[in-house]
């Protein structure tokens, strides 16, 4: 895949957003959304800095080499859960900008270093927030769900229950797999996945950054033109139907309106987590 063939700046829509939610009394979502250029990170919106990186300001004349979302929603009822949502948000934007500028580029033909990098990325970010809880005596811990779009391939990281959905062929699909104890379930058999979204063990993560367990899997994805993704902690799908999601995405005009609308319906439903939600969509050319 030729430089000339990704998606330039015009053709790029992508947001993000957090909110505190109704309930909650300390925002413990943040996220990122831009892209990785030669020389630097473009950051289109983000509730974090990226120490130790150039930023580049969105600028049709910078060339996009690959796209980057990140979600993390600290762990709820641990000290420090918004802490470990921003290092590890922080940290995973760093090594994979490092990574790029290093050794690898866009236009890579090897899936399994991509993956590599991303598992490698995350486990680092465990050994962190490890280490830092064994110094304060907390315990940090925090779900992550990232997206690396190059063209037309992406890749997906995903640790704990943040999701990531693709729209296309008007269809919406989840592609990350809930790292829960409700899902563990589902998966073995023992429980149907309608009563898992209700059960008592759907807010029990088995696998989280800095948790006990941080087991991080990579999906490979191939994209076409038109196609939306969309990330979001659990925050939104609590209160939030696929069902509904899909409709409000046949009906989007914008990724930020889609995303506000998101929000919008979360706090209808109820509101009770931070909420956090990134959409990036490319548009066809012509």
């Amino acid at each position: 895949m030729s430089p000339s063939d990704r998606p330039d700046f015009t053709q790029i829509d992508a947001w993000g957003l957090r909110h505190l939610g109704a309930v909650r009394q300390e925002n413990q979502d943040h996220f990122f959304v831009g892209a990785l250029a030669r020389g630097g990170v473009v950051v289109d919106e983000s509730s974090v800095r990226i120490p130790g990186v150039e930023i580049r300001e969105p600028d049709p004349t910078v060339e996009r080499l690959a796209s980057l979302a990140v979600v993390a929603d600290g762990v709820g009822g641990r000290a420090g859960g918004e802490e470990a949502s921003r290092t590890v948000v922080q940290g995973l934007v760093r090594a994979v900008a490092e990574a790029f500028e290093e050794s690898l580029d866009a236009d890579t033909d090897d899936p399994d270093a991509i993956s590599r990098l991303l598992q490698e990325a995350a486990l680092a970010c465990h050994e962190t927030l490890r280490s830092s809880g064994r110094e304060s005596g907390k315990a940090p811990a925090t779900t992550v769900t990232l997206f690396l779009g190059l063209w037309p391939q992406a890749y997906l990281l995903q640790v704990g229950d943040s999701r990531c959905y693709i729209f296309r062929n008007d269809h919406l699909q989840q592609i990350s797999r809930d790292q829960t104890w409700a899902q563990d379930l589902v998966d073995s058999g023992a429980l149907s996945r309608t009563s898992a979204e209700t059960s008592r063990w759907s807010g029990i993560l088995s696998s989280a950054v800095g948790g006990e367990n941080a087991t991080p899997e990579v999906t490979r994805i191939v994209r076409d033109w038109g196609n939306v993704v969309l990330l979001c902690s659990d925050g939104l799908t609590k209160h939030v139907s696929d069902e509904l999601i899909e409709e409000r995405i046949r009906s989007m005009t914008s990724s930020r309106q889609l995303s506000e609308r998101l929000l919008e319906d979360a706090l209808e439903g109820g509101g009770s987590d931070n909420i956090a939600i990134v959409v990036g969509r490319t548009r066809a050319p012509g």
